[in-house]
Parts: structure tokens; C-alpha cells; sequence
């Protein structure tokens, strides 16, 4: 039997060449519904949102302990269509660009409803997906009609937050370690190494230069060796998972018996690199920086740096035009409604180039779309 909603799709506007969004960003597009004959909608809305989760279980005994935990950020909906039975009275209605309110009578064919909003300025985390939890920031359209099962349609938009809303103390400060160590059994003497970082933040592409004094006292030779790693922290009532992995390996020149040597090595710090995250209560992305003398038959004295991998630094963003809508050939926008919807979220508005508008935009306290970040626990 034919569907009488034969498709919802999401499609918004890419600012970037990366497809990535940060804070204060417009996420501006088109939601397209397909109707295969007359239907009557009883509402239809978009949702903006952003959320953290984490889930993993463990077995002891012949028990299984489920860890859950989630974090909401925001949350916020426009209605192209309200229920007129609906007893909220904060719903956002969008509306034509001629001020009309969209017919909940839709005829077979293509329509189509823009919208558009901001990523909020608050310190938010980046987008993120591991092995067990996700910090996602996403659009969902959902269409009600009366005694049928909702229509429903989401697409994720990849975020990256701005380093310089969430400051960690000591990025540019210098590190500094020392290690020594006797060794024993099939080698003698000592080795010693001093090593020192110009500071602890890096942007992904940059290079971190590690700086050593090596001193090789014993009766083999040595190599130097470096090592990059990963560490995700998954918190759930009470409880911590953490998985590492090594990301980048580099070996140094070798050094002789009673010899000692200053070196440098430069780590290239790979331009798709993951990011530190530390500003998610229940999920952390860190890294780790090991620096480690290899000795033969010996145990390898090492030491362990705190780094921050910091995002690239972004070219500016330019918004370019839907494509979605002339798949179905058919005019984007055109006469189905207003192509640039007003803008709600935080912060300055910043519409789409060429936009002449009426008036000055809706105040923040007017519409209340983004509650404080400590009431969504208890309304959400």
C-alpha cells in the first residue's frame, strides 16, 4: 500500500569546505516533504539539539551492571504547523515570507519549509562518537497526523567547539621532565634524559618539537623513542571506562655506550587528529605525549607529558546554497515560503548574505528559545 508521506528530508546549508560548524554559526536549510495524496497534518516541527551520552554494561558474576549517563546542552523547535489542541503556549511558529502561517491541509507534490538557527556561544563540547558514548549535535523533523505513527527524519551536523571559549591554564607555558635509571642484569651503568616541550597546546597540523639531553652511561646502545597516545574516559554512576591507543610512533638516531647527545625531534601532528575534550562532564578526550629511552634486556625509563590537541584554526565561514530541493527538480524555495526564516539562538544575528531585513531581529528574553543549561535535567 503507497505511503501517503513518501519522504522527509533534511537538508542544510555547508559553511565550509570541512562541513563543520562552531559557536555562534548559522545552521540554515530546507526540511522537503513528499506527499503522495491530500493528508491533513496535525503538526510539524524541526528540532535543533545537542546531547551527550554513554552506555556500557559489564558482567560480574551473574550479574550485568548497565552504566548510563547523558548531558543535554539545548534543545529548541520550530513549528511549521501547531496542533491547535496543543496546551503549550511557547511553541515558535515559522511562518511565508508574507507573514502567513503554513496550510496544515498539504495537497500531492513537493513542499517545502526553510529554517535556520545558531549554535549557542556557551562553552560546548565538539562532536564526538567512541566506543562507548557520543556527543551529538543534530536536526530532527517530525510530522503528526491524527491516529497514525509519526513521521520522523534527523541528520547529524559535526561541530567543532572555539578553543578560546574553553580555556585550559598552561597551554603556552614550557614542560620540563628528567629521568634517570641504573640498570641491572645484562646491562650496566646509568642512563639519563632531560627533556623539555616549548609548551602543552597544539593545533592539529603543527608541529611538536620534543627537546633532549640524553645521556647513555651504560654498556648498550640506545634509541630514543616517542610515542603520541589517546585516552577516552567514560563516566557513568560512579563509574570510569577508559580505552587508550597509540597514534603516532617515532623512533630517534640511535647513541652509543658512554656517549651523550642533545636531540630534537619534531612530531608532525596529523591534520585529522582527533581533539582534546575536557570541558563534557561524563566524557573526556585526552592525550598523552611519551617519551621513553629503548634498552635492551632492560626496562625502558620513560616520561609522560600532558598535551592538548587544540582544533585548526578555521577559514571564516561562507554559506553556500541548498542543493537537496533541485534534486527533485524543482526551484529551492522559491514561492513555498520565506528563504531566510529568522534566526533564533544566542548571540549576534548574522543572516545570509543579501538579506534586507523588515526589522531588527526577536529579542532572546521574547522567545526564550535556549533555557539556562542547568534546567534541561528537569525540562527536557
Amino acid at each position: 500500500m503507497l505511503s501517503t508521506i513518501k519522504k522527509i528530508e533534511i537538508t542544510y546549508n555547508s559553511i565550509n569546505a570541512s562541513n563543520t560548524f562552531t559557536n555562534g554559526d548559522i545552521v540554515s536549510g530546507h526540511v522537503s516533504v513528499e506527499v503522495a495524496k491530500d493528508c491533513q497534518i496535525s503538526s510539524f516541527y524541526i528540532k535543533f539539539k545537542g546531547k551527550a551520552d554513554v552506555l556500557w554494561s559489564e558482567r560480574h558474576g551473574q550479574t550485568t551492571h548497565v552504566y548510563h549517563s547523558k548531558d543535554k546542552y539545548f534543545s529548541v523547535r520550530q513549528y511549521f504547523i501547531t496542533d491547535p489542541n496543543s496546551k503549550d503556549d511557547q511553541q515558535t511558529l515559522i511562518t511565508h515570507q508574507s507573514g502567513e502561517t503554513y496550510s496544515n491541509v498539504l495537497p500531492p507534490g513537493i513542499h517545502v519549509y526553510p529554517f535556520s538557527f545558531q549554535f549557542p556561544l556557551q562553552n560546548i563540547p565538539s562532536s564526538f562518537k567512541g566506543e562507548n558514548g557520543k556527543i551529538v549535535y543534530l536536526l530532527e523533523a517530525a510530522l503528526s497526523r491524527s491516529m497514525r505513527m509519526d513521521s520522523k527524519e534527523s541528520t547529524m551536523i559535526n561541530f567543532v567547539g572555539r578553543g578560546d571559549l574553553n580555556p585550559v591554564p598552561g597551554l603556552m607555558e614550557p614542560q620540563h621532565e628528567s629521568k634517570d635509571k641504573k640498570m641491572k642484569l645484562f646491562t650496566s651503568g646509568t642512563v639519563a634524559m632531560d627533556v623539555n616541550l616549548e609548551k602543552s597546546g597544539f593545533f592539529q597540523g603543527e608541529g611538536l618539537k620534543v627537546k633532549a639531553f640524553i645521556k647513555n652511561d651504560s654498556s648498550r646502545e640506545i634509541k630514543p623513542k616517542y610515542c603520541i597516545y589517546r585516552k577516552h574516559s567514560f563516566f557513568a554512576s560512579g563509574k570510569r571506562k577508559v580505552h587508550t591507543k597509540d597514534l603516532i610512533k617515532e623512533v630517534g638516531r640511535p647513541i652509543p655506550p658512554s656517549a651523550s647527545e642533545n636531540v630534537t625531534q619534531v612530531i608532525a601532528i596529523p591534520q585529522d587528529v582527533e581533539t582534546s575534550i575536557l570541558n563534557c562532564s561524563i566524557i573526556k578526550v585526552e592525550h598523552r605525549l611519551r617519551v621513553y629511552l629503548d634498552v635492551k634486556y632492560a626496562s625502558d625509563p620513560e616520561i609522560k607529558f600532558n598535551i592538548v590537541i587544540l582544533p585548526a584554526q578555521q577559514v571564516p565561514a561562507v554559506a553556500t546554497a541548498p542543493t537537496a530541493a533541485s534534486d527533485f527538480g524543482i526551484e529551492p524555495f522559491g514561492s513555498y515560503g520565506n528563504p531566510n526564516p529568522p534566526v533564533w539562538g544566542f548571540g549576534p544575528q548574522q543572516p545570509p548574505p543579501g538579506y534586507q531585513p523588515a526589522g531588527p531581529p526577536p529579542s532572546y528574553g521574547a522567545h526564550g528559545m535556549y533555557p539556562p543549561l542547568n534546567e534541561f535535567a528537569n525540562k527536557y
